[in-house]
């Protein structure tokens, strides 16, 4: 009878039912096994690494950029220039004589009349006639001033520009027959002159101008 019993509550088997095994939660930190999905698909970690360079973080150095593409960079071409800082003494003091021309943006800039050298031709005769054709006006050399330096960019070219100045005391002539390059030429006070020329080279050449005519 009990036997018969149990075999009822057995669903008749009379085998006995297996206890399913409850899984232990996991404990805190302990590692888990992969399921048969992780252990099909391979995490980040096992697959090999990437053909090429070697990534900063692996190396710990910074890859160095590659330099950028300076305009106009290549061969240095030369010039030589001369020009003048001519100079008048009127009743209140001295001034000095700057031509005005176009940039290539369009600006308006002041400043000293100057031009390349011919073939034969000294620095002073080129400053004597770069003056007259300039300006329009004549003058006569008293002292050199020195020279300046610079580079420019013209056409994707590097210019080394150097040009040689003198100190020019005004002799005659008429600011009329000035170049057509030029659009204004105009006598200003020694002081205004060193500040209202546009380039900063030209500026302290009038600046030397100022210490041998005081």
């Amino acid at each position: 009878m009990g036997a018969q019993d149990g075999g009822a509550a057995d669903g008749g088997s009379g085998r006995r039912r297996r206890r399913r095994r409850r899984r232990k939660p996991a404990q805190p930190g302990a590692a888990t096994q992969p399921t048969s999905t992780d252990a099909q698909e391979p995490t980040a970690l096992a697959q090999p690494p990437a053909k090429g360079r070697p990534s900063r973080k692996a190396t710990g150095k910074r890859r160095k950029k590659s330099p950028a593409k300076t305009p106009g960079k290549g061969p240095v071409h030369k010039e030589v220039s001369a020009g003048g800082v001519v100079y008048r003494r009127v009743d209140d003091g001295i001034e000095v004589v700057l031509a005005s021309r176009r940039t290539r943006r369009g600006e308006l800039a002041w400043g000293l009349a100057k031009g390349g050298i011919e073939e034969g031709e000294s620095h002073e005769e080129a400053a004597v006639r770069e003056v007259q054709e300039e300006t329009g006006l004549t003058a006569e050399i008293e002292a050199s001033l020195g020279e300046t330096k610079y580079f420019y960019v013209w056409e994707d070219a590097r210019i080394r520009k150097t040009v040689h100045f003198f100190l020019m005391r005004h002799t005659g002539g008429d600011p009329a027959d000035h170049d057509d390059e030029m659009e204004e030429i105009r006598w200003f006070p020694l002081e205004r002159a060193m500040k209202r020329a546009a380039y900063r080279g030209e500026r302290e050449v009038i600046g030397r101008a100022a210490e041998l005519l005081r």
